[in-house]
């Protein structure tokens, strides 16, 4: 597995970011096709054996459960300093007032339960996880700063947000001298790629790395149109109806791409997906979720499957514009 540097940075992270939002129980997650601990510590285990240092989770991922089930299988297979632990923060952790968004309470209370959770002394990679419209913005970039010069965080990194609200926060961090953002975890896949319009090239503008989260589509790019997912996940996921429902017969002629091309080249589509998401100088590494040992497999074999042009203009061809999601 290849490592890269996430961003303009000196963080080294390897090209498949593991995601960790389906380990937990499915009575915490809500999700049929979530793993429970015992399940999912193999998962985790096999990634870190295909060299793989970069992990992802978020404080709101089944309520912390996905934090806690990380945090003790590293602890017991990896030598801490070896790999990079990833977590958001944002959504509601409990109701109540203060219980949700990027305010300078929140942000501390929820680093601290993250700590926790997750048994570690500093985050690695700490990420707001949206756009938060009712705090100023200098409050939430000044809370991330602190905890990064208390030892608590190593690195910023964002999530989902127009690009002009990406490109205030890096401004606004500069003018102050806090600590700026290295990443941004958008999403991005080949049923989706509205951010190819203003925040990809910010990123390459401004040094920052590039971890699509949802890069397969909820796995609607790993098989043909409509072909039912191993798992049960089709049909059963609201989520991936937000997503990607109004925009099914568009859709469709972009997996029937995906599927010719994987024919064609006699690997499964998952690596074909995978492979053109890196054809974007600023992607680093994807954040790719796994169920299957063959889910990560296929995400270290796309990190050396090279596209030719005409395969990448077939798989982009079919493509219409999308309403933008996720950026309320």
């Amino acid at each position: 597995m290849r490592t890269l540097k996430l961003g303009h940075s000196g963080l080294e992270v390897s090209a498949v970011c593991l995601g960790c939002l389906t380990y937990a129980p499915k009575e915490a997650s809500g999700y049929s096709w979530s793993l429970d601990e015992a399940e999912s510590r193999p998962f985790i285990r096999k990634a870190l054996e295909l060299g793989i240092n970069f992990f992802d989770t978020a404080n709101a991922y089944s309520k912390g459960v996905s934090e806690e089930i990380l945090g003790r299988a590293l602890k017991d297979y990896a030598n801490r300093d070896n790999v990079v632990i990833a977590t958001k923060l944002y959504n509601p952790m409990r109701s109540g007032p203060n219980s949700k968004g990027l305010s300078r309470k929140a942000i501390i209370s929820e680093c601290e339960a993250s700590l926790r959770r997750l048994g570690t002394d500093y985050i690695d990679l700490y990420q707001i996880h949206r756009w938060d419209y009712d705090t100023p913005l200098e409050e939430t970039l000044e809370a991330l700063h602190d905890l990064v010069k208390a030892g608590k965080v190593r690195y910023l990194g964002a999530s989902s947000m127009f690009a002009w609200q990406f490109s205030k926060a890096l401004q606004v961090a500069k003018y102050h001298g806090w600590t700026r953002f290295i990443c941004m975890q958008n999403h991005l896949n080949l049923l989706y790629r509205e951010e190819e319009r203003e925040m990809l090239g910010l990123c390459a503008s401004e040094g920052v790395g590039v971890t699509p989260w949802s890069p397969l589509a909820r796995g609607l790019l790993t098989r043909p149109w409509q072909q039912p997912s191993a798992s049960g996940r089709s049909g059963n996921d609201a989520y991936s109806n937000k997503l990607y429902a109004a925009s099914e017969e568009a859709d469709r002629k972009v997996i029937d791409a995906v599927t010719t091309v994987a024919r064609q080249r006699g690997v499964p589509q998952a690596q074909i997906a995978l492979a053109w998401l890196y054809r974007h100088p600023s992607v680093v590494a994807p954040v790719v979720g796994a169920t299957r040992f063959s889910h990560l497999e296929d995400a270290l074999a796309a990190t050396e499957l090279v596209l030719e042009r005409e395969e990448i203009q077939a798989l982009e061809a079919p493509y219409i514009p999308h309403n933008v999601v996720e950026h309320e």
